[in-house]
């Protein structure tokens, strides 16, 4: 007999449980959606629909790379310079009848270092 009156005190502990869970589900509910705003607060905005996001993400990184690539550009103009000086004093010190590996070697590198420039201020 004692058994039985623990299990009918269980299941009325469970039945009384759901019975409140039941009631008060619907009031934590009102409750929250009738909470007053926070003074000075502020909603957050609206996220942007996923294809002007995407978008511009996609123009900020071309004008990352815009700026990029124009730093290479006038990075490689310097070295340019740089070899044409040392192509010109290598040409003075030569004679007409000798030309040296040097002069070669600076007249490629130049040749090389000018089609990259090339390339790279057409763009993407």
């Amino acid at each position: 007999m004692r058994y039985h009156s623990y299990i009918l005190h269980s299941l009325r502990s469970v039945w009384l449980a759901a019975a409140l869970l039941s009631v008060s589900a619907p009031l934590v509910g009102i409750a929250q959606q009738a909470r007053p705003p926070i003074p000075g607060a502020q909603p957050p905005p609206p996220a942007p629909p996923p294809d002007v996001w995407e978008e511009q993400q996609h123009k900020e990184m071309e004008k990352k790379a815009n700026v990029q690539r124009q730093q290479d550009i006038k990075k490689d103009t310097e070295k340019l310079l740089e070899l044409a000086t040392e192509l010109k004093q290598a040409v003075e010190k030569s004679s007409e009848n000798t030309l040296s590996l040097d002069v070669i070697k600076k007249a490629e590198q130049i040749e090389k270092l000018a089609k990259q420039v090339k390339e790279k201020m057409k763009g993407p």
